[in-house]
């Protein structure tokens, strides 16, 4: 190309008429019994460069009871990075059901008008983000890995896993507003939280018959109560695949988190094989996890398996296979056999830990 030739420009897109007057990244906070689930924390980190992206505030929304501590938790998320919080309080909102909060949350975006809405992937989010949609009438991508501006439209691109988590793909909703995507907890980092940040709590009337409500809490049962791995919270994760060859092999996994203090993690062909719950999934079909350590033995690191986990801040791989896929992006890499290799770093931890003991 000559100097003098002329470099393409990238032709502006004028917002189409109807969204002139839609603003704002908004963020459901989602919380059961005054808890806030960190996925919106998560996400309010997340919304917080969007709306910088766009040049607009970054809103809240607390969707309670009226004795669940509402403006506490919109406290809390004006520290997170929320410039403005929507509070609805009302007896019907005690307990979530898809009814009351999918009108709530209906007719907030309907007054106001924001231009993107957030919620997470929990159980609770993804039956409301559905039902909100839906009565909207606008597009909904789900469980987001990557959320950016496409500065020239205003427009949300969305990416997420596709095809049972062989492709990513990155999807906008050009023509409908407000553009809603929901994300998982823990593939977006936690951001830190700012004290003494203020902001603007507005609240905002909510009225509903419970009469007209077709469902009723009967029993609230926390869910504390069951015994049940937590994989997305946890610091250490030893995570076992294929290559461990059976389930009599993968009791080295377990070995190894044991002397560490670790949850135990699988693959999904694990799980289906049966050597291990499906609570302890890792991947794209399972959890997402950001642990400080994550050693996988005998996985591959497929881009499904990939996607929950390559958030970790130390990732550990141990594969017999040195082209596997997951020394592409391991932090630490040991190519063996992982029933051989888990037992020597199982003993060599243990010692290790005994010798620490004894000095103090």
């Amino acid at each position: 190309m000559s100097e003098n030739a002329k470099k393409p420009t990238k032709k502006k897109v004028e917002l189409l008429p109807q969204f002139v007057n839609y603003r704002h990244v908004w963020v459901c906070i989602e919380s059961e019994r005054g808890e806030v689930h960190p996925v919106s924390w998560e996400l309010l980190g997340e919304g917080r460069k969007l709306a910088n992206a766009l040049g607009v505030e970054l809103c809240g929304v607390v969707i309670c009871g009226p004795g669940e501590r509402g403006k506490a938790i919109c406290g809390e998320a004006f520290q997170y990075g929320a410039d403005k919080c929507y509070l609805l309080q009302d007896d019907v909102l005690t307990d979530y059901r898809n009814e009351p909060y999918t009108k709530a949350l209906t007719d907030l975006v309907n007054t106001y008008q924001p231009e993107i809405l957030m919620l997470g992937a929990s159980t609770l989010g993804r039956d409301l983000a559905g039902s909100v949609a839906t009565t909207l009438g606008t597009g909904l991508v789900a469980d987001c890995t990557e959320l950016v501006i496409d500065t020239d439209t205003r427009n949300l691109a969305s990416t997420r896993p596709t095809f049972g988590g062989s492709l990513l793909c990155t999807i906008m909703t050009q023509r409908h507003r407000p553009q809603m995507a929901t994300v998982r907890p823990r593939v977006m980092a936690m951001p830190e939280a700012e004290a003494g940040r203020n902001g603007e709590i507005i609240e905002v009337a909510f009225s509903m018959i419970e009469t007209s409500i077709i469902t009723k809490v009967l029993e609230f049962i926390a869910d504390d109560t069951r015994d049940k791995p937590n994989l997305p919270f946890a610091d250490i994760i030893v995570a076992g695949g294929r290559g461990m060859k059976n389930q009599e092999n993968f009791r080295h996994v377990w070995d190894l988190a044991r002397v560490l203090g670790a949850e135990v993690g699988a693959s999904r062909p694990v799980v289906q094989a049966g050597w291990a719950e499906l609570d302890r999934q890792v991947g794209q079909s399972g959890k997402t996890v950001r642990p400080k350590l994550y050693i996988a033995a005998g996985i591959s690191g497929a881009i499904q398996h990939r996607v929950g986990m390559d958030g970790a801040d130390v990732i550990i791989a141990i594969n017999i296979d040195a082209n596997a896929p997951i020394f592409d992006f391991a932090h630490y890499g040991i190519v063996g056999n992982a029933n051989t290799v888990l037992p020597a770093l199982t003993e060599a931890f243990r010692s290790h830990l005994a010798q620490m003991k004894q000095t103090g």
